[in-house]
Formats: C-alpha cells, structure tokens, sequence
C-alpha cells in the first residue's frame, strides 16, 4: 500500500514538473535592444534649455526627459555630466557648470543635485542613467562666464593647453590621466549610475590659426618629457598610447569598484578611411589619435556605439557597411550600440537605420542624438517611432562577461478574494541585486509585457478584478547587468 502511495506521489509530481515546464516552454521572451538618447549640457543643446531656468523649471525638465523617454520605450539616457572639467552634480573634484546656473562655480538655488535627482526619476521608470563625460575639453567657446577659481586650468595650469578656442587638457601628461580617472571614479562611488560614457572627443579635431594654417596641438612639453624618459615611440604614436592607457585604465578601475557600471564609448564612426572598402571621410586615428578599433578588439569597453551619423544610402559613408564593419571587429564579444543623428534626419531615415541594425547580427540596440527632437515631437517622431520600432518595453541586452548568472526565481504569493479578485504580492529573491520585473499576462491567446522597476526593499503587488483575470500570467526577476530569472508562473484559478 506504501508502495503505491509512493508511486502515485511521484506520478503527480513527474505530471506536475511536466506540465510547468511545458507551460514555461510555451511562453514569450522580452525583447532584448539597447534603446538608448544622449541628453547634452554643452551649449545647453537639450538640457537645461536655459542657463535661466529655476530649480523648479530644470526638474520639470528632467522629469519631461524622463517621460518623454518612457513613452517612447527608451530604456536608457547617456546624461552629460562634464562637458568642460565641470558639473552637473555635487562634484567632488570640479565646479559646477556655467550651462546649468550661467556661472561657473555656482551651485543652483534652492540647492539641488541634478544627477541625483535624474538618477531617481529614471530608475522609477525603469530606465538606466549612464554619465558622459569629456575625458580632455576643459574648456567649450559657447561659455560665457568667468572661468571659477578652483577650475583645473587656475589649480593646475600646466595640465592644461589653449587650442584655437577651446582649452584641452593635453593627454601626455600622466597627472591629467590621474585627474580625470579621478572625477569619473568619484561618480561611479557615490551615485548609483548604470554606465560611463565617452564620445568621440579625445585629441581635439584641428583648427586653424588666424592666417587659416591647420595647428597642431601644442604638446610639446609632453612630448619632450616623454622622449627624455627613454621613450621611443613616434609622435603620434605617442599620443595614440596615451589616449590607450587612458582608455584601459578607465576600464579596469570602474570594474575594481563596481564590476555591473558598464563601460562604453561613442567613437567617431570611421575607424580610418577603406575601412571597410569603399570608405571616406575623417581619419580618426590619425586627427583625433583614438584607436578606437584596438579598444574594441581587446574589450575595454562593455559597450560600443560607433557614430554612425550618415543615411544609409550615403555613397562614402554606408551605414549597413560600416555597422557590419564594426561588429566585425567586436572580437570580445560586446554590446555594439550604433549611434544615430537622430536630430539631423527624417523620422523616416531614422526608422529604416534602427530596422538596418536590427537586421545586422551582433548589433543589438541605438543610441540617439539628441533628445532635442523628442522633446519637441519634431515632425511627429515620437509617434512614429513607436509606432513602427518601439511599440513594446524591452529589456536592456545582458554582459554575460560581466555576471552570467541568472537570479533565482521570484517567490510569487496569489490571494484570491470571495469576489474573485486576484492580489499577487511577489518578493525579489534574497543576494540578489534585483533592479526590474516583467510581467506576462496572456488574454485570449494573446501575450502582454509589462517591465516594472523594483521599489527597494518592497514587494511587487499587483491587484486585479474577476473582470480583468488573464488566462495565464508569470512573472521574473532581472538583475542590474540584465540576467533575467526562470518564471514564476502565477495560478490563477
């Protein structure tokens, strides 16, 4: 008798296993693309939209930005947080920005910390900050105010050059290597952002003197320096080694801090002209010495969005091509995100370049500059957008080189009351840095997703009535660097 009380558990249990796990084989996957927008500060280009505004006026900005993004289903902001050795947050190293009050040095009134603020408001709406910085500008000719007394070109004058009208901070000298490895890492300790970002700004692009003669950038001490130590390197390559220390440096020091602070750079979109065949246009590894192709290649980054700012007919500068180029050389097996100019082009164009990196295999997100044009609903973009490639959430790709390990499954509780109204109240699993939730509901064969950011240290509650019961729903937990649970499949009868 014991024996076949025993056998029968076990034929329930095996029935059971197997019908969960055909249920779980039966359901949807979120859909995984970095949909990303860059909100500049330099020149005040999308925010604030005044060096005037009030602190009331600049939140309801933020807070603008951040709608505005969550109804286009954008999953991330890359906020400019140092334009110019300054800024946009309590910094512990340089002055507040000129772009944000009109004066250098001068905190906003009443007191608030516009990363801070933005951080929070983003992550309510399960969105992810990641900080831009300009590594080397120190200096931008759209300023206006008297440059502060504790900026690095007054503390530290001989880090830093005047070049045509900008000042640079020049990247052979080790003690500018220092500082801004210094600035970035306060941020990723004090503030709770997503990424580090860097542009295509590196060694500056060339000016002209007064007499319209190209200059070079005036390193000669550096360089001096450099070749009195022993060195042995040409000129250019020099400065190309310079900038690659930088590079690997930023990299390995954020993951000694914080491993998930993904890494990225938006270099210029051409590598150097014929690559791939048929390229032209601007040598970065010449002009800007950024070698952005070894950065790739040896995964100093977790992410790498190459600006791709040019219609995807263009005849010197194709952007299938040079997308396929670029994920061609991702030999570590990042996240490539092109970068698109979003703000330069018609929806139309923008709409077929986010279907063209859908298509290309080991691209899987955008970028787009600048959220000036999503602000303004120009030419209808944010409908259009969504309408034709952003109509549903989607969770940002995982970097499984990062952490691979998925969370464990939700601990999900189902009340149903007399009436036949359904509570699901749903824990996130213990050790585990849980940061979102998506929800999976089917009605009449129908499969909806729903993202939802976690509340700290609450559970997720989600009440419906009788009228309102799906036929099947799940839930499951994501982590910060994007490893998403098995389903807790909720009952629902």
């Amino acid at each position: 008798m014991r024996k076949k009380v025993v056998l029968l558990l076990l034929f329930f249990l095996f029935a059971f296993v197997i019908s969960t796990t055909g249920e779980e084989q039966d359901m949807p996957k979120v859909s995984r693309e970095f949909r990303a927008v860059w909100v500049a500060t330099v020149a005040n280009i999308d925010f604030p939209s005044s060096k005037d505004l009030t602190t009331d006026q600049q939140k309801e900005e933020l807070i603008k930005i951040c709608d505005t993004a969550k109804e286009l289903n954008l999953n991330a902001i890359v906020f400019q947080v140092r334009p110019m050795c300054d800024a946009l947050y309590k910094s512990n190293f340089e002055p507040w920005s000129e772009f944000l009050t009109g004066e250098m040095g001068k905190a906003p009134e009443p007191y608030y910390d516009p990363l801070e603020f933005l951080i929070e408001e983003a992550h309510k709406r399960g969105i992810e900050v990641h900080t831009w910085f300009n590594p080397y500008r120190a200096h931008h000719p759209s300023a206006k105010s008297p440059i502060s007394a504790d900026h690095i070109s007054k503390t530290k004058p001989e880090l830093v050059k005047e070049y045509g009208k900008h000042l640079w901070l020049d990247p052979g000298e080790p003690g500018v290597q220092d500082h801004s490895i210094n600035v970035m890492m306060d941020v990723v300790k004090r503030y709770d952002v997503d990424g580090i970002h860097m542009d295509d700004y590196f060694y500056p692009y060339k000016e002209n003197d007064a007499n319209g003669k190209e200059m070079d950038f005036p390193d000669e001490p550096s360089w001096k320096k450099y070749q009195e130590s022993g060195g042995k390197l040409s000129r250019d390559d020099w400065r190309r080694d310079s900038v690659n220390k930088f590079v690997e440096r930023l990299y390995k020091t954020v993951k000694a801090e914080k491993p998930w602070v993904k890494v990225g750079i938006s270099p210029f979109g051409i590598w150097r002209p014929g690559n791939p065949e048929g390229v032209v246009g601007f040598d970065q590894y010449a002009e800007l010495y950024a070698d952005a192709k070894l950065w790739l290649e040896n995964g100093w980054v977790d992410y790498f969005t190459p600006q791709l700012y040019w219609a995807i007919d263009s005849k010197g500068q194709p952007y299938k091509e040079l997308l396929k180029w670029w994920v061609e050389q991702n030999k570590q097996g990042r996240n490539i995100w092109p970068g698109n100019y979003t703000s330069k082009y018609s929806v139309e164009e923008i709409i077929n370049q986010v279907k063209a990196t859908r298509e290309q295999k080991g691209a899987t997100g955008n970028v787009h500059f600048s959220m000036k044009p999503f602000l303004e609903d120009r030419d209808g973009i944010n409908g259009k957008m969504k309408e034709a490639v952003y109509a549903e959430p989607a969770l940002v790709p995982a970097s499984p080189w990062l952490d691979n390990k998925a969370p464990a499954k939700p601990d999900a509780k189902v009340v149903f009351d007399k009436e036949g109204n359904v509570k699901f109240t749903v824990n996130a699993p213990a050790d585990d840095d849980i940061r979102q939730w998506v929800y999976y509901t089917q009605v009449n064969g129908k499969w909806n997703i729903k993202v939802i950011q976690v509340e700290k240290d609450k559970p997720l509650i989600i009440s419906i009535s009788e009228k309102e019961r799906p036929d099947k729903a799940a839930i499951t937990a994501v982590d910060r660097v994007g490893n998403e649970s098995k389903y807790a499949m909720l009952q629902l009868k």
